[in-house]
């Protein structure tokens, strides 16, 4: 059975930085693609940044420049670091194994001063 498990959110002021991760278990994480994504009350998940089994990358417009997907293998755990981190970054963030179709639980980030 596959599991994915975030952490890393919190409350930060604008400007500021987090780094999220996703510890993923029951799969085969080297070769699989990963996915993060975030979420407003009221509004559809928002693929945020995506990160291959070869290491390439993809971001939405929204937040290139600022945030930054990796992965280590040995770990099977996926980061998303994010910085300069504004206020309409508020959301609960979400891994994704899309090929398993698993999720997470969720970490909340809140950006306020």
């Amino acid at each position: 059975q596959v599991q994915l498990v975030e952490s890393g959110g919190g409350l930060v002021q604008p400007g500021g930085s987090l780094r999220l991760s996703c510890a993923a278990s029951g799969m085969f994480f080297s070769i699989n693609i990963m996915d993060w994504y975030r979420q407003v009350p009221g509004n559809q998940r928002e693929l945020v940044a995506r990160i291959t089994g070869g290491g390439s990358t993809n971001y939405a417009d929204s937040v290139k420049g600022r945030f930054t997907v990796s992965r280590d293998n040995a770990k099977n755990t996926v980061y998303l670091q994010m910085n300069s981190l504004k206020p309409e970054d508020t959301a609960v963030y979400y891994c994704n194994a899309p090929l398993k179709n698993a999720w997470g639980q969720g970490t909340q980030v809140t950006v306020s001063s």
